[in-house]
């Protein structure tokens, strides 16, 4: 019996979070899915396909948008039976603003990529909701490909302080390329993984990249060349280099993460140095900052002191 039976995935009404919750549809065990959406429409869409499309009456809706904390809680605050896992796969390039603050005075890019799902984890955790394993969607950018135009994020001291520059934005300026500021948010995230997979060890915390994925909404707001390079000339000839797969490949990654207990606690899995498509490999034997203790621990205080 597959020892996970509940997964709660945020932006699954689309993409990546849509394909992983019909893989997990058909994975032996699994008899609760919770698609977390922002918009009700669009997820009830994505409800009545998934049912057709794999013959299951197991899929509810919960109302979240991960850049509102206050959403997020009130989202957690409605549940009321624990869920053994949860997919953080919400995010993208931080729609047409990327770099105004919200509310909680970080960046849209990183709200959406990073900060609703510490507070999605932290509201989980403090009510016992989640039994088994946190996966978050990472991505190659966090330690670069500059094959893909995406350098490698440089951190000048990895301190509390520079890990809030990146939140807020301030490390960047207000014309900040998202290109750039999406791998910063998502090198903090894994840091912070990190360091949560440390402090709570009872909870598997695995990063792991979907890689490089086709017919994805994560580029969507690009500024328009951009986008087309990206969408539409990027998607058909990066799958051609191996720079793109297909989104049933990006999930299956996710579900390899869940389900495999080769995929350890704490660490971040991603393809090979120079790629975002291929087999998977421990990202801290490319990058050893992605192990440091420290910097984790400081990535994870920048964030504590936002959440």
């Amino acid at each position: 019996m597959n020892p996970i039976q509940s997964v709660l995935i945020t932006g699954a009404n689309a993409g990546l979070g849509r394909e992983a919750a019909r893989q997990l549809a058909m994975q032996k065990g699994v008899a609760k899915i919770y698609l977390a959406c922002r918009n009700r429409t669009k997820a009830e869409v994505a409800r009545a396909a998934l049912e057709h499309e794999t013959g299951r009456k197991i899929f509810d809706i919960v109302l979240m948008d991960v850049t509102d904390p206050a959403s997020v809680r009130a989202a957690v605050a409605d549940l009321s039976t624990p869920i053994d896992a949860v997919i953080l796969n919400a995010g993208g390039t931080g729609g047409r603003t990327p770099n105004s603050l919200t509310g909680a005075g970080v960046t849209n890019i990183f709200a959406t990529n990073v900060l609703g799902h510490v507070v999605l984890v932290d509201a989980l955790l403090e009510r016992q909701l989640v039994t088994s394993t946190v996966l978050y969607a990472g991505s190659e950018a966090a330690r670069g490909i500059p094959k893909m135009g995406m350098q490698r994020p440089d951190l000048s001291e990895g301190s509390v302080e520079e890990f809030r520059s990146i939140a807020d934005g301030s490390k960047f300026g207000p014309e900040g390329d998202p290109m750039q500021t999406y791998g910063y948010a998502k090198l903090v995230a894994t840091l912070w993984m990190g360091a949560m997979a440390r402090q709570h060890p009872h909870i598997r915390f695995v990063t792991m990249s979907p890689g490089g994925t086709a017919g994805t909404a994560g580029f969507d707001d690009l500024p328009l060349v951009k986008r087309i390079i990206f969408k539409h000339v990027g998607g058909v000839l990066m799958p051609l280099f191996g720079m793109m797969h297909s989104v049933e490949a990006g999930a299956k990654r996710y579900l390899d993460g869940l389900l495999n207990p080769e995929f350890k606690t704490g660490r971040f899995y991603a393809s090979k140095a120079g790629y975002p498509t291929g087999p998977v490999v421990d990202q801290a034997s490319i990058d050893a900052t992605l192990s440091d203790t420290t910097t984790q621990d400081n990535a994870n205080q920048a964030l504590r002191q936002l959440a």
